[in-house]
């Protein structure tokens, strides 16, 4: 099932909008695969590389990737779990500023992404059909649990379709 207009905040719309299809769960598993193809076909020596002056590099959008995923899978958590008091946004800017993914190796950017993908199909799995309907706030939006599970396909898809036009 689909999250209604009301589950979330109209910014992440288009994040909803990537994902196709009704099955979220179906989707984060063959999504975990298509990223890891996309993730996998950069060679080391890309993984620096931006496309253009002030944008991130490869590394960094992965870096950006993983931060995100978890962020929302810790809310989705949080609101499953009854949290009542709001959610903190991120400024992913100083995120990456600070995440320091270009002193890592890509390998084990994209094997901790993996993991960390693998590892919110459990937990999203895990989550009793009654709590997907739970409403929180996060970042100054009501937000359910069923639409962080949604914006956190559609913001990867997002990110994998920008390394897919513009990195390769």
């Amino acid at each position: 099932m689909r999250p209604s207009k009301g589950d979330y905040g109209e910014y992440y719309q288009k994040y909803i909008d990537l994902v196709p299809g009704d099955d979220i769960f179906r989707v984060l598993v063959e999504q975990n695969v298509e990223s890891q193809n996309v993730l996998n076909s950069f060679s080391e020596s890309k993984g620096n590389h931006s496309y253009a002056e002030g944008k991130w590099t490869v590394k960094e959008v992965i870096g950006h990737m993983m931060d995100v995923e978890r962020i929302f899978a810790y809310r989705a958590l949080c609101i499953a779990r009854g949290e009542t008091n709001p959610l903190p946004s991120m400024d992913q800017d100083t995120y990456v500023k600070n995440g320091n993914f270009n002193k890592r190796q890509l390998f084990d950017l994209n094997y901790e992404y993996r993991l960390i993908r693998e590892s919110n199909i459990l937990l999203f799995g895990s989550f009793d059909k009654s709590v997907l309907h739970c409403r929180g706030i996060a970042s100054g939006y009501e937000v359910t649990v069923l639409a962080l599970m949604w914006m956190t396909v559609g913001h990867e898809k997002h990110h994998l379709n920008i390394l897919m036009e513009r990195y390769m």
